[in-house]
């Protein structure tokens, strides 16, 4: 059995070897296992890849699936790796597919508002290309210094941006896909405006490659905000801190960023990025506003206002490009900061309606007290998309089975607040034993029907949702 199973890995190693030639090819065991792995600290030895290949071009790619597709083998599509939900575990070993080398900006296209990219393409790049346009892509998840547009498209991520600007979902007008069997479709168009037809492209958005692989995308941008304004309040209680972002969005005032730090959160950063934050308080609020000049200052008082009304202890204001840079730099530290308190740390990622916000995180501080836990919570307050980062030693058997209590009962809790299992870090193979808990009978079986349709053989991403 064994020597059967190596000479299938040999010929499936060698056919991949006559489409992209041997140095797009990896094949030694610990270099499949390091791309088996992903940042869910997940590691088991027994599902890795057999094969990873870097493809150039499309054309490629096709090939690569309609081989995978005669013989039943499973793909699996994998950009930078950084997510959080082990979406890109080879779960039944296979093929899987990097994209790191299809990292062209193709085109953008100022006239359009429009840019076409390969998934590659690096989030903060393209962000800094766009933008020597005068042009805007908000989509800004907190790795998106080495994250990319394939992988942000395949679990719709988000970011602080989000709140005022929606996610990656909302910018997403058209793809390219190769599709389970090796044909290569194309959905959407250049058009900001398209009714033709179903909305095939946001079928794929946020599918977590179990539809199809993308290798192109149309993304719509805006015009890059004339200015911007960023302050962080502080507060002696999270009532406070929640009454505060209630009266600015009810006062028709729609911050860039709204985004919670609660005191874990701003003590941990202190401890090991210092950067002036206050660590006496019970939680902070990063607020940035933009828009044109002319607004900027009105839109800034009246949220002083309502800060200092609903019992601000102290408020930061950034008067230079450095102290904006400080606190961001601050905000982005908080995963990397938790990962100093333990050999592990792991970021949660569930949503609730804005109201329930402050349910949410007394529970979630009680969940994790209750099983001895450090947690630093963080996240989109103004979107109720909240991030317990736990820090823990998952090689201890009594942390790890307490953890696994612990995460069980905060999706829990989010249901039972009217929320969902996750807001932008996707579902994978963390969550998807609870999803039957989440969604109606229905749309499960609507999305089940769907999978099978495109993907009738189970070999994209198997194991992933559901």
């Amino acid at each position: 059995m064994v020597n059967l199973i190596e000479k299938k890995s040999n010929t499936l190693v060698e056919k991949m070897y006559g489409i992209l030639g041997r140095n797009n090819v990896l094949s030694d065991y610990d270099e499949l296992y390091t791309y088996s792995t992903d940042s869910t600290n997940i590691t088991n030895p027994d599902e890795i890849a057999q094969v990873v290949v870097f493809p150039a071009e499309t054309h490629q790619v096709s090939e690569i699936m309609k081989y995978a597709y005669a013989n039943n083998i499973a793909v699996v599509a994998r950009a930078a790796g950084t997510n959080l939900c082990g979406a890109c575990l080879p779960k039944k070993g296979g093929i899987v597919i990097d994209f790191s080398k299809m990292n062209k900006i193709l085109e953008i296209n100022k006239d359009n508002l429009v840019a076409r990219v390969e998934p590659g393409v690096v989030i903060e790049d393209f962000q800094k290309e766009v933008e020597k346009l005068n042009l805007f892509y908000p989509p800004d998840p907190s790795n998106l210094k080495v994250s990319m547009i394939g992988g942000s498209i395949g679990l719709s991520s988000g970011g602080p941006h989000t709140f005022k600007y929606g996610s990656t979902k909302d910018y997403v007008i058209g793809l390219e896909i190769v599709l389970a069997d090796g044909r290569v479709m194309k959905t959407g168009s250049l058009c900001s405006k398209d009714v033709t037809g179903y909305n095939m492209t946001q079928l794929f958005v946020g599918s977590e490659g179990t539809l199809g692989i993308v290798t192109q995308a149309v993304i719509r941008l805006i015009p890059k905000p004339e200015a911007k304004r960023v302050m962080l309040a502080y507060f002696d209680s999270l009532e406070d801190t929640s009454k505060t972002v209630n009266e600015i969005i009810s006062n028709l005032i729609t911050p860039s960023v709204i985004d919670l730090l609660d005191k874990n959160t701003l003590q941990t950063i202190e401890s090991f990025y210092p950067s002036g934050l206050l660590t006496d308080k019970e939680a902070a609020l990063l607020i940035e506003i933009d828009g044109f000049k002319s607004n900027i200052n009105s839109q800034y008082e009246q949220i002083m206002n309502i800060c200092k009304k609903n019992k601000a202890s102290y408020i930061q204001t950034a008067a230079t490009k450095e102290e904006e840079d400080r606190i961001w730099i601050a905000r982005r530290s908080s995963f990397g900061a938790t990962a100093k308190l333990a050999p592990n740390v792991v970021t949660e990622d569930v949503v609730v309606p804005r109201e329930n916000i402050v349910k949410l995180v007394k529970g979630i501080w009680q969940i994790c007290s209750k099983y001895e836990l450090k947690t630093c919570i963080m996240g989109h307050i103004g979107d109720g998309n909240i991030h317990p980062n736990i820090a823990l030693d998952l090689r201890n058997p009594i942390e790890l089975n307490n953890f696994k209590r612990a995460k069980t009962e905060l999706f829990e809790l989010s249901l039972s607040l009217n929320g969902r299992l996750s807001g932008e870090h996707g579902i994978g193979c963390e969550k998807s034993y609870f999803i039957d808990k989440a969604l109606d009978s229905n749309n499960l079986e609507y999305m089940k029907q769907i999978k099978k349709l495109f993907d009738p053989k189970n070999i994209l991403n198997p194991g992933k949702i559901f």
